[in-house]
């Protein structure tokens, strides 16, 4: 499957690091977060982010010109998701909000469209298991919420399928960054045990 198209859900501070690496990989990126303000200091923050990293020598100027066209600030999460091809949710560790939007994104998704999550408190499997898609499911876990940050976790289910793996490890190729694998069988329980008492990461405050 070719991704050109990536829908960043949630314009926090995961969300606009993600949709700045998505831009930087050459992908039209659609930035929906429910908060004009949100969304209008994302963009700003993605601009100089991208400045730094030439300043600094690490991204092309090129690279920076031909990625900043590319991002759309959305108001309305259905015009942000309808023509993805990978959709990334970054809102809220509310597990209730990330069910109502992975059945959202089932509805209104273009057919074979990616399901991802970024989130680090709830296994994808439990998220996703609203949709009739799971096959199409997987987490993508950024280690480092910066732009710089290299290391993005994968995680797959028992239903995760081969393709959808092989597609988002080339979307984090081209994001400059190195895909690692993740079998959720490894880490659930681990995760359903701490979650009581860790604390969530607040990626999209309201």
């Amino acid at each position: 499957m070719s991704v050109k198209i990536i829908a960043v859900i949630g314009a926090g501070t995961v969300g606009r690091s993600i949709a700045c690496a998505a831009a930087r990989g050459g992908y039209r990126t659609m930035l929906e977060d429910v908060s004009p303000e949100r969304l209008e200091q994302s963009v700003a923050w993605i601009k100089e982010a991208l400045n730094a990293r030439v300043l600094s020598h690490e991204v092309a100027p090129s690279i920076r010109d031909a990625g900043l066209p590319l991002i759309s600030a959305v108001r309305n999460m259905e015009d942000a998701i309808r023509d993805a091809d990978l959709i990334i949710e970054a809102v809220t560790d509310e597990l209730e909000m990330k069910l109502e939007l992975f059945t959202l994104f089932d509805k209104f998704a273009r057919p074979g469209a990616i399901l991802a999550s970024s989130s680090r408190v709830f296994a994808i499997g439990e998220m996703t298991d609203v949709t009739t898609s799971q096959e199409r499911c997987i987490g993508m876990r950024f280690r480092n919420f910066e732009p710089g940050g290299k290391l993005i976790e994968l995680v797959k289910t028992s239903l995760t399928s081969d393709e959808t793996v092989a597609t988002c490890r080339e979307v984090v190729r081209r994001m400059g960054k190195k895909a690692v694998l993740v079998d959720e069988s490894a880490i659930t329980i681990t995760t359903r045990d701490t979650r009581a008492t860790e604390k969530p990461v607040p990626y999209c405050k309201t």
